[in-house]
Formats: C-alpha cells, structure tokens, sequence
C-alpha cells in the first residue's frame, strides 16, 4: 500500500519501465500543486494536516502531457523483459533470482555489452556455455524499442496496488 498510479494526460501511464507507481506523499504534492486529475480514490484512507483533508488518490492523470522516450534504457531488467525472463538457451521461464546475463560472444572474445550481444540465461546454461561460442541463443538478442519492451512487459504479471489500475494498464 501507498502507490499511486501516475497516468500521462492521454490516460496511459507515464511509464512501463518501470510502471509509474509513486509514492503517496509525493501524490499529495501533486494534487496540492494541482498538476493532476484524480481518477481514482483509495476509499478508506485520508490524509489531514491542520487546515486540509483529503482522500488517499489511486489514479491520477497529469494535466499536462510528458514526452515519452523511444529508447529504453539498456538495464538488466529491461534486458529481462525484453527475453520476458526466459532463458535464451533452454527455452525455459525463470525467476528473476536464477536468471544472469549472457554475452554471446564473450567479452574475451571481443564481445561487447549491448543490447545485441546479450541475453537473459539460466545459470546452468550460462555456466555450461562459460566462455565460448558453441550455444547459440533460440532468439537473436536485438535493440527493443520503447512500444515493444512495453508489450513485452505487459505479457508479464504486474503488481497491482489497487484494483483500480487495472482498467488502466
């Protein structure tokens, strides 16, 4: 408890990557500032101060729009998503906690650490594969853009603070 989903001014949230979700204060500042649209209320929650009371927000819109980046970041957990935490090598889905990073061509080899050269992979897969290049991953590591890491991302299980923001996600 104490997110609150933060949308751009065209009801989509201002990001996947990761998801808007902010702090409740920092949503209070917000609705103070009145910088947002509340769509969405936590029903059992207020806030008060000596002079102001409000509902906790759940959903909240910005007034203005805020642009949008086209290239994700290079990130282990974008990496993660883009591979939607499946190893590369044996096909087979993994938690976070047992996946590593994979170059495929290994830095010793003059592999470099990019988007095209790197996979999620098992941790047995990446240790049977060590430094050498005789596995190949099933996909062939690419840069993702902003829409396909978010595609990937909502093929995934997202944590829901309130059952609000599915109507938003």
């Amino acid at each position: 408890m104490g997110q609150v989903l933060l949308l751009n001014a065209d009801a989509q949230p201002v990001s996947y990557l990761p998801l808007s979700a902010i702090q409740w204060k920092e949503a209070i500042i917000y609705l103070w500032l009145d910088k947002v649209t509340v769509l969405e209320w936590y029903d059992d929650w207020m806030v008060r101060s000596e002079s102001w009371e409000t509902r906790v927000p759940a959903v909240m819109m910005l007034k203005d729009m805020q642009k949008r980046k086209h290239k994700p970041r290079f990130s282990k957990a974008n990496l993660y998503i883009r591979d939607l935490y499946t190893c590369q090598y044996c096909s087979t889905p993994y938690a976070k906690s047992n996946l590593t990073l994979d170059h495929v061509v290994p830095l010793s080899k003059g592999g470099k650490t990019s988007w095209t050269n790197i996979v999620a992979a098992c941790k047995s897969c990446n240790g049977r594969k060590a430094d050498k290049t005789h596995m190949k991953p099933i996909r062939a590591p690419y840069a993702p853009d902003y829409y396909d890491l978010v595609n990937r991302r909502k093929q995934l299980d997202m944590s829901i603070a309130h059952p609000s923001w599915t109507a938003y996600l």
